[in-house]
């Protein structure tokens, strides 16, 4: 059985589906994505915050707190952002906005990762200088940082922009 080439151009490409089914769906996902990092962010979090109960944080230098205590409030802050998309849901559920919702909660989503990135970079500073010392600590933090920042961010940014043009409404 043979399908002419004019029959598959002819198809509509994409979801056919009405803007509230497609933020519908994008809610789905996104809150698919937002569990992960959710987990990892909180897990982060509950570890650093037990660090300060324990013998050894009595010794770090004001150089390494410094570090600790920025690493903690960049931990509390991608929390923030990233549970945000749930409360920002549930305070306008029922008012028509679910398509404005998922933009918002995308965003809030997104800076959440952008502060995760600094977050998991500011506790492998800290516990590389404690490991390693000073001089292979940077070196190797940077190192990681240009790596998470190329999976989270600049290989979907490269494959976005690589993508054709879609339509708005597909």
């Amino acid at each position: 059985m043979s399908v002419s080439l004019e029959s598959e151009e002819s198809r509509p490409r994409g979801r056919n589906e009405t803007e509230e089914e497609r933020a519908d769906r994008r809610w789905v996902e996104l809150l698919q994505e937002v569990r992960v990092a959710q987990t990892g962010v909180q897990i982060l979090l509950a570890f650093l915050l037990s660090i300060v109960f324990t013998r050894r944080f009595a010794e770090l230098g004001d150089v390494d707190r410094a570090i600790f205590v920025v690493t903690v409030v960049l931990g509390a802050a991608s929390t923030g952002a990233l549970i945000g998309p749930v409360s920002f849901h549930r305070f306008v559920t029922g008012r028509q906005l679910k398509p404005q919702t998922v933009e918002w909660a995308s965003r809030l989503t997104v800076t959440g990762l952008l502060l995760l990135l600094c977050t998991v970079t500011s506790a492998l500073l800290l516990i590389l200088r404690v490991v390693l010392g000073h001089a292979g600590a940077y070196w190797i933090t940077g190192a990681l940082f240009a790596w998470f920042a190329s999976c989270w961010f600049l290989l979907p940014a490269w494959a976005r922009r690589k993508a054709p043009e879609r339509p708005r409404g597909r």
